[in-house]
């Protein structure tokens, strides 16, 4: 056994070939998604990396903030991300408190994408119901000497991006940026954003390498705001009057250093060292102007121990993750997008540690056992300082996890485990907007039992999981829905259900259709279903009515005409068959909706590449996602409006 190394490339990140055979080893739902996927794509957002990961429902909000769902979490959100943590290489990008932002994410800059579904990022220390998205960025080892991308089309959307990357000997260094700026489909709903990142990378003989990361973000998002079900599916341009009036908008400013040190310590074992730094500030009129300033820091350590025990090969993952931090919350009166006078004061503290061990036992050179826990210590504390009040809440979670992984065929195999997970409330949500006392929220956590397969092979692969989880203390968001733009309330759930099936499959089925020959044309079908039975489990209340905010159906499917030359062609379709609730209450549903898209282009790997994406060709309006409540009134503002017919063009070019 050797451990996970890209050999002649870099030690501190993986090439995508390498991480596809890292990710089998996985007793779980998992997927490495390369950059191919989305490149020919406007890729916007997290939408167009993941839309054809099974279990994974992404719509976009506005901007590029996204509703990310894995297995149901982050139903607490309104807005941003919570239910699954982010990393960078490796790095934990996550703020200590749980949450996440997808606005400083730019798909452009990574080579592929790692998803980890459900309790299955055990080997980074993930502990949420969702799992763990883990970004991987090129390296000077494996980037282009220069490319760059322009892309044009609907609702005044314009980006440029450009990179480079080289190595001279033990040095090797990678530069991305890229400027967008959109009128967007709805109203008031228009932004500009600029994102930058680099990382330099030293390798120091042949067993050590060091690098080093600078991310910087600047965005002006304006926010249109959730509308009643009537606004969206008959006037979905239109944004919610209040968002106007006080004129809703988010605006980032942030800028991260890290660094990660791999260490080759035999043939057999590799550590991962590394720290992390950001600053951000945060200027977000909403119902109250919110100036945060962010300033967080961490570690992190991860060994990988693989060796011959007794006769049985053995491999050992452990390693912990630490991450701190303090916001200087202040909110101001909003004088139409305007800070007027200070409303509220206070220092917000947050702390996590986990400590993680991950080990496979092979039984046979095919079989391995598969037994692993994490324990987390995640503490909040609140300081007042104008119109707040002070306190904090500490948690500690053990959380075991058993499961086995069968190589049943060269490229495929066969798994299953029963695992904890555990979320702590962030500071968003312990804190009510109406009243400033801090909230005593207990932690979310749920047993999961999970069974599946995946494969992969020159003309077809398949990822394919059941799973059911049994939630305790659901940690659920609950919008008022007025005009009056107060953020929504979370609170605790009783006992809940999360259960479903995640489907994916691609396969040729044809080929030879025009240029018959050793290299030839083909027909490609792409699948993603994702069936989400979601409930309460008896609870007082609510009785076992269904879980708001998450479609039972979700299907993506296209069929794609590849030809050698690099060109192809084919539509594809975005299809939620059955309306879903977004009340507690069952009383108010979205609307079942289809949509056809069509793309096209020219794929050059080594010199100029062109791409048309077309969606929404019939022009449907329909509900792209939702903010959820307890009991609904008919028309209530909870329903975001999906976007119009669109085309966009865009030409790629790499030397």
């Amino acid at each position: 056994m050797n451990v996970e190394t890209a050999t002649g490339g870099s030690l501190t990140v993986l090439s995508e070939a390498a991480a596809r055979a890292a990710i089998n080893l996985t007793p779980g739902g998992a997927e490495v998604v390369g950059a191919a996927t989305w490149a020919d794509t406007p890729a916007t957002g997290v939408k167009d990396m993941l839309d054809y990961v099974p279990g994974v429902f992404a719509q976009p909000k506005w901007g590029e903030d996204t509703r990310l769902s894995i297995r149901g979490s982050g139903v607490s959100r309104s807005a941003h991300l919570r239910g699954v943590q982010l990393y960078q290489d490796g790095i934990p990008l996550s703020s200590p408190d749980g949450s996440g932002d997808f606005q400083e994410i730019d798909p452009t800059a990574f080579q592929y994408v790692e998803v980890f579904k459900g309790a299955n990022g055990y080997q980074f220390g993930a502990n949420a119901l969702g799992g763990a998205i883990n970004f991987v960025t090129p390296t000077g080892r494996d980037a282009a000497a220069f490319a760059g991308r322009a892309d044009a089309g609907s609702f005044g959307f314009y980006r440029l991006q450009a990179s480079t990357g080289g190595v001279n000997g033990a040095f090797d260094g990678f530069v991305t940026g890229s400027w967008l700026t959109q009128q967007g489909f709805r109203d008031h709903s228009s932004g500009e954003n600029t994102r930058g990142s680099a990382n330099f990378g030293i390798q120091l003989n042949e067993n050590i390498e060091t690098r080093f990361y600078l991310n910087a973000t600047n965005v002006r998002q304006e926010i249109p705001g959730a509308v009643s079900r009537t606004v969206a599916l008959n006037s979905p341009q239109s944004a919610n009057p209040t968002n106007i009036s006080l004129n809703y908008q988010r605006n980032i400013e942030a800028v991260r250093l890290a660094n990660k040190t791999t260490f080759l310590l035999s043939d057999t074992t590799k550590l991962d060292a590394g720290v992390f730094y950001t600053n951000k500030d945060l200027n977000h009129p909403i119902f109250q102007v919110l100036n945060y300033n962010y300033e967080e820091y961490g570690a992190f350590t991860r060994l990988v121990d693989e060796r011959s025990i007794g006769g049985f090969n053995n491999r050992l993952v452990l390693g912990i993750n630490y991450g701190t931090g303090s916001t200087d919350a202040r909110r101001y009166v909003n004088r139409s997008g305007l800070a007027g006078n200070l409303a509220y004061w206070s220092n917000d503290d947050a702390t996590n540690t986990t400590y993680y061990l991950e080990d496979h036992f092979y039984l046979t050179p095919a079989f391995a056992l598969v037994g692993a826990f994490q324990y987390l210590n995640a503490s909040l504390d609140r300081t007042a300082i104008y119109n707040a009040s002070s306190g904090g809440n500490d948690y500690n979670l053990f959380l075991p996890k058993a499961g086995f992984v069968f190589e049943a065929a060269p490229g495929a195999q066969v798994y299953g485990n029963v695992s904890r997970s555990g979320e702590v409330p962030t500071f968003s949500e312990l804190t009510n907007f109406v009243d400033p006392i801090i909230g005593n929220l207990e932690a979310q956590t749920a047993t999961t039992v999970e069974i599946g397969t995946r494969g992969r092979a020159p003309t077809y692969n398949w990822d394919v999981s059941l799973y059911r989880s049994w939630v305790q203390n659901e940690l659920q968001c609950q919008d008022p829905g007025t005009t009056a733009g107060l953020t929504c309330t979370v609170v605790n759930l009783g006992s809940t259900i999360h259960q479903g099936l995640e489907a994916g499959f691609g396969m040729q089925v044809a080929k030879d259709l025009f240029t018959p020959g050793p290299v030839t044309d083909s027909l490609w079908l792409n699948v993603a279903y994702t069936y989400s039975d979601f409930y309460f489990d008896n609870d007082p209340v609510w009785g076992n009515n269904r879980l708001p905010g998450i479609p039972p159906h979700y299907l993506r499917a296209e069929l794609l005409y590849k030809h050698p030359s690099g060109f192809y062609a084919g539509p594809n379709v975005e299809w939620v068959p059955v309306a879903y609730y977004v009340d507690d209450a069952n009383t108010l549903d979205t609307s079942p909706y289809a949509l056809l898209n069509f793309k096209l282009g020219y794929d050059n790997p080594k010199g100029p590449s062109f791409y048309v994406d077309a969606r929404n060709l019939l022009d449907v309006n329909y509900i792209a996602s939702v903010n959820v409540t307890g009991r609904a009134s008919a028309n209530q503002a909870l329903f975001e409006p999906g976007n119009g017919r669109s085309v966009v063009v865009g030409t790629r070019f790499r030397f």
